[in-house]
């Protein structure tokens, strides 16, 4: 079939170019030519490391490329030509500086959205999310991140609201569209101890024939025959540098790999396809905290992700696999230094978050107590000065600093800071950024892609690749 003229024909054409970018000019493939040009595409995994400058993309590889001898899956992808590649403007719809939300709804309901809200436009109209595009077109959907399930990023695929720290009622909105396959953190966003309105949404969830799962070895034993509700974690999952670290982490905590593959199982054999997102959700978190291990481990378990969907993609070859990011945050990068290589090499060392870290200290905590806990964690020789200065902001003769995601106030610049001077690692800011980012395709479908696109054309892609008119 003749994917341009089935879509000139039929109801995606029909809504007017002045309200979508139906992407009627096909982008020449590269050597990602193995599918058959205006193959449908049965299956859609579509990957997002939340919040990954290009910076973020690029230490990563350096980091596994330097310890390990191997480039990242990512970078390695685009070594072998293997997908089509191009630079995906980000904007929302008040600003060139989005946030997730907005981010997310560009691709989910097709439209720019205001910072803050999930796929509604700012006249209140809804816009349906894709994922419900597709399950009202027979196939199975599902989204498996590692911050909490109702947070903005797979939202913004799965339900409509004006506020995205609705989070209670995003929950109620999974239920009530019965996803195929949800999981990741957020336990107070189901328990009936932690919701204001007390709702079980676990029982819920059961009643209607759902696996609730809450650790790892429950996912693994779950039945792939039956619709799987996995909560680990009160808000979020752990960093995967802590998690590999700690035993008790590893064996209670899934990987996002791990969820990725489970929710393949899950689905890969409905005859009518599946569509799946899949994020890497922490990789903003330590972004906005200046993390640098945090970001990299990140950025390394969102590429363990990569490759499960790559290998499942090749050897079905009906599958479409695209990957990117949403935003940049932060903007971090090796800075030229004549000791560069061997101080960024010194993060291999690190083997906590700073979140961990600066939590190890308390009010009480002596000069040398803190310098023996940076010792132990990141095997710095901290200058004693520096530990008198975190220890300000402990015993009250600091200001505590902010941050979207640091909730203990904990002083994530004044270490990164220090960190700097031993790693070479420098950020621009602790936020987003308005970057245009990579944006990389692979499978049936491919074929769509342009050098440049907004985020908003990953949408109409997605439909036009899987022959899915736009007419709900």
């Amino acid at each position: 079939m003749d994917r341009r003229k089935f879509f000139k024909n039929g109801a995606l054409f029909s809504l007017g170019t002045a309200l979508i970018n139906p992407m009627d000019i096909i982008a020449s493939p590269t050597q990602n030519d193995a599918f058959e040009a205006n193959k449908k595409a049965k299956n859609i995994i579509m990957l997002v490391s939340d919040g990954m400058s290009s910076g973020t993309l690029n230490m990563a590889d350096h980091f596994l490329n330097r310890k390990y001898g191997r480039r990242s899956n990512w970078i390695t992808y685009y070594q072998e030509n293997k997908v089509n590649r191009a630079l995906m403007e980000t904007a929302s719809l008040n600003s060139i500086v989005t946030d997730s939300s907005a981010g997310s709804s560009s691709w989910g309901g097709g439209f720019r959205v205001n910072n803050g809200s999930i796929n509604v436009a700012p006249d209140g109209t809804p816009h349906l999310p894709i994922w419900q595009k597709f399950k009202k077109a027979g196939k199975m959907a599902g989204c498996v991140t590692t911050v909490p399930i109702t947070h903005a990023t797979p939202a913004g695929y799965t339900a409509i609201s004006g506020k995205r720290s609705d989070m209670e009622g995003i929950a109620e909105q999974y239920l009530e569209q019965q996803y195929d396959i949800m999981m990741g953190g957020g336990n107070k966003y189901f328990a009936a101890d932690k919701r204001k309105d007390k709702k079980d949404m676990y029982a819920a969830f059961s009643k209607k024939g759902y696996q609730v799962v809450r650790n790892r070895n429950e996912m693994l034993a779950a039945d792939p025959k039956k619709p799987i509700l996995g909560v680990y974690g009160e808000e979020d999952m752990p960093y995967r540098v802590d998690r590999i670290n700690q035993d008790d982490l590893s064996s209670a905590y899934p990987t996002l790999g791990e969820m990725t593959q489970k929710a393949i199982d899950r689905m890969k054999d409905h005859k009518n396809g599946f569509v799946l997102h899949v994020e890497s959700g922490k990789t903003d978190w330590a972004a906005h905290a200046n993390d640098i291990a945090g970001l990299i481990h990140e950025q390394i378990a969102f590429d363990e992700a990569l490759k499960v969907a790559m290998d499942f993609a090749e050897k079905d070859k009906n599958t479409l696999v695209i990957f990117t990011t949403d935003h940049g945050n932060a903007n971090p990068g090796i800075i030229y230094g004549k000791n560069a290589d061997t101080n960024f090499d010194s993060i291999q060392k690190y083997n906590r978050t700073n979140e961990f870290i600066l939590n190890q200290i308390t009010n009480t905590s002596s000069v040398k107590e803190i310098k023996d806990i940076i010792k132990e964690y990141n095997s710095i020789d901290l200058l004693e000065e520096d530990a008198k200065y975190l220890q300000t902001f402990y015993n009250g003769l600091h200001k505590k600093e902010d941050g979207l995601y640091n909730y203990k106030k904990l002083p994530y610049k004044a270490y990164c800071d220090i960190q700097q001077r031993y790693n070479n690692v420098g950020w621009i800011s602790m936020d987003h950024s308005a970057d245009h980012v990579e944006c990389a395709i692979y499978g049936p479908g491919s074929e769509l892609l342009k050098p440049f696109i907004k985020n908003t054309d990953l949408h109409y892609l997605m439909l036009q690749a899987a022959e899915v008119e736009n007419k709900f």
